[in-house]
Parts: C-alpha cells; sequence; structure tokens
C-alpha cells in the first residue's frame, strides 16, 4: 500500500491535492511560528533534503523539454520508507500543530510509474486513483 499526504488545496491544473510539502514551505514562508516550531520545521526539512531525493520525472512523455511541460505525476512513499514516514508523521504533526489539516492516502493502484527509487514513486494516476 502506498502512502501520499495532501493538503484539500489541489494543484493547478490538476484533480489532485498539494502534498504536504507544499504545505510545510507555505507555512515557512506565510506564518509567524515560534523560534522552537521554526526550527523544527527547518530540521525537518533539512532532513528530507538530505535523505529524499527529488525525482526527476513527474510524466511519461520521453520528448525533448517534457520535464517542463504538464507534469501530472504525483509522489507516494512505499510502504517500506520507514525513516521517511517517521519524519514525515513528524511534519505533519508540526503542520497540524499550525493548523495544516494533512490527510493520508493510501492506494495500491497509484498510476503509470514514471519514476521510483528506495522510497518514493511518482505516478501519474488512474481514473480512480486517490488524489
Amino acid at each position: 500500500m502506498f502512502l501520499r499526504f495532501v493538503r484539500s488545496k489541489t494543484v493547478d491544473g490538476l484533480a489532485a491535492r498539494e502534498g504536504f510539502f507544499c504545505a510545510a514551505y507555505e507555512l515557512r514562508e506565510n506564518a509567524t511560528l515560534d523560534r522552537h516550531s521554526l526550527e523544527r520545521l527547518e530540521t525537518l526539512l533539512a532532513w528530507f533534503r538530505k535523505h529524499l531525493t527529488i525525482p526527476n520525472k513527474f510524466n511519461k512523455s520521453t520528448s525533448k523539454g517534457a520535464y517542463r511541460r504538464d507534469a501530472k505525476g504525483l509522489s507516494w512513499f512505499k510502504p517500506n520508507a520507514k525513516d521517511a514516514l517517521a519524519k514525515s508523521f513528524e511534519l505533519i504533526s508540526l503542520l497540524e500543530e499550525n493548523g495544516c489539516r494533512i490527510e493520508m492516502l493510501k492506494s495500491k493502484r497509484i498510476g503509470y510509474i514514471v519514476y521510483e527509487d528506495e522510497s518514493q514513486v511518482v505516478a501519474e494516476p488512474f481514473s480512480d486513483t486517490p488524489k
């Protein structure tokens, strides 16, 4: 079962909701967090930058420049990504403490896989994939 963490705001041009990293960076930029919360947020984001690869592909197309056009892929954690999931729950806790509601989606049918590493996959969703 793959896991995805989302908020209610949708991605521009897609019927999918934004992932929790969007909420985290928005909180960092727009909110007045106390020093302790800001330090926790920065520490968590630094952990993800160090340990989670930024996918190099978000769509199926192999045409020149496709990586810049209409990225439709959604990122999902693999069920065996224990460290990343543990840090995700820490980040979700911090987000929710600061008024950001995060929902966990679970699915076995996430779509056409366009990127994969040891912790995550990016997939262009099927019509019945939770978004």
